[in-house]
């Protein structure tokens, strides 16, 4: 048995498949990417979430990740740039690289911009590294004037399965009381959309649309990565990410891009033939770029080969555990949150959250009051108000910010209330722990109350 599946798993790494799927994908990721840098830009989000705040919430472990002041820019255009080397296929795995690095980057500096559409196109590009995705159609080839026709059909493959991956787990995840049998949250979302033109004022506002959008979203994310791979129900399946995410776009634009980088990946799954079809058509308008020498097959180097396969391995391995780490944690998970990033959790939550800061004289016992506006902006605060690893490294600022200014024996406390789903209000932080003596870890956070509801989760 075992000698039959090393057999069928070497079988099926030495199978090709043409090279203008991968050069297409590496088109559209490119200039979706410039986009997306072009659009933050001008948003003045550069500015507004990374060189003004005081105070930067940062990522266990990469505590040294910061915004780089003015430099920041400097940043944003090398990310920018590479993206654009990246669609035209020049200096290819330098530009990747450089892209992965730099967007991870600024991913990085402050949490509160977490976004699931930003960790998939820092895995995704990551992934981009280990492909030769500049094998046609690119700047690359006509500089070498030579191009391939065919590739190893994993390296494709790959991509799909990661985004089957997100969204089967973005599937399961719907699988919890909350979604399917209170149709939460968007019981509260839909609504409050009633100047929605047509359906605005009917359906937006009626209970057994919420569900059926509820369990509609639920059976889409788990069927759409079998309706895609599946030849005969694949133009259905396309059809239906179309209307999914443009719907999603419109209704609930905070998303941002992600519905549109969802959208152009999912174009991955079309017959390769349509490919071959839109290189050619440009090939045919680019006058230079003619004349090259045609290889049949794109080969791994055999060193190279036995490098990129387990590191491709260990990644896929790493994709399909993460989402379950919340199985660690006794607590509820969307109260908790301990385990919640990085799982394809997208639109399952609404929360809102007040949180008041008291710093104390353990000597003393004076105290007063903090007024968050001080350190922090408005998103930022929001983000604060329900999120735990929030609430404590805010903690330690304040108590590193008031020591520094002479205040002795320092202790941080919070009042803390969060609503979660259309719950009532109910006590978020116990106000009785000095956060200031506790640190972060991924241990469980016992100084967090424990939920007073419950929500079933069937799925993951």
């Amino acid at each position: 048995m075992e000698m039959e599946m090393v057999k069928i798993l070497t079988t099926y790494l030495h199978k090709q498949t043409k090279t203008a799927s991968l050069a297409v994908f590496r088109l559209l990721f490119g200039f979706m990417m410039f986009l997306s840098i072009i659009r933050f830009w001008s948003k003045g989000w550069i500015d507004s979430l990374y060189i003004q705040p005081k105070f930067h919430f940062t990522y266990y472990g990469f505590h040294w990740v910061k915004p780089l002041d003015n430099y920041t820019y400097l940043l944003f255009f090398i990310c920018g740039l590479s993206s654009i080397f990246i669609a035209v296929g020049y200096k290819y795995r330098l530009a990747i690289i450089t892209f992965f690095l730099s967007f991870t980057y600024i991913e990085l500096m402050d949490k509160t911009t977490y976004l699931n559409h930003y960790y998939f196109v820092s895995i995704l590009s990551f992934l981009l590294i280990f492909l030769p995705a500049n094998a046609t159609f690119s700047v690359d080839s006509y500089l070498r004037k030579r191009e391939f026709l065919k590739i190893p059909k994993w390296s494709i493959d790959s991509i799909k399965l990661l985004l089957g991956i997100v969204y089967f787990h973005a599937g399961l995840a719907k699988l919890n009381s909350d979604w399917l049998f209170r149709a939460q949250p968007l019981r509260i979302w839909l609504p409050s959309k009633y100047d929605f033109p047509v359906i605005g004022n009917t359906f937006l506002q009626q209970e057994w649309f919420h569900y059926a959008m509820s369990w509609g979203g639920a059976i889409y994310d788990l069927s759409i990565p079998f309706l895609l791979f599946y030849k005969k129900t694949r133009t259905l399946g396309f059809l239906l990410v179309l209307f999914f995410h443009l719907s999603t776009s419109v209704l609930f634009p905070s998303i941002g891009m992600f519905p549109f980088i969802m959208i152009v990946s999912t174009l991955v799954f079309l017959d390769e033939n349509i490919h071959v079809k839109f290189l050619n058509f440009f090939k045919a308008k680019i006058k230079f770029y003619k004349n090259l020498q045609i290889i049949d097959s794109f080969k791994y180097p055999k060193a190279s080969k036995s490098i990129i396969l387990p590191i491709i391995g260990v990644f896929f391995l790493i994709q399909f555990i993460l989402p379950w780490r919340y199985l660690l944690y006794a607590d509820e998970l969307f109260w908790t949150e301990e385990g919640y990033k990085y799982s394809w959790r997208v639109l399952l939550t609404e929360k809102t959250g007040y949180a008041s800061f008291k710093i104390v004289d353990a000597k003393t016992k004076k105290f007063f009051y903090v007024d968050n506006t001080d350190f922090l902006t408005s998103i930022q605060e929001k983000q604060m108000s329900y999120r735990p690893e929030f609430i404590l490294e805010y903690a330690h600022y304040l108590g590193d910010h008031f020591k520094s200014q002479g205040h002795k024996n320092i202790q941080v406390y919070v009042d803390s209330f969060v609503a979660l789903n259309g719950r009532l209000s109910a006590t978020f932080i116990n106000p009785k722990v000095d956060l200031y003596q506790e640190k972060e870890s991924f241990k469980h956070k016992d100084w967090i109350v424990p939920f007073s509801s419950a929500i079933k989760i069937k799925g993951i």
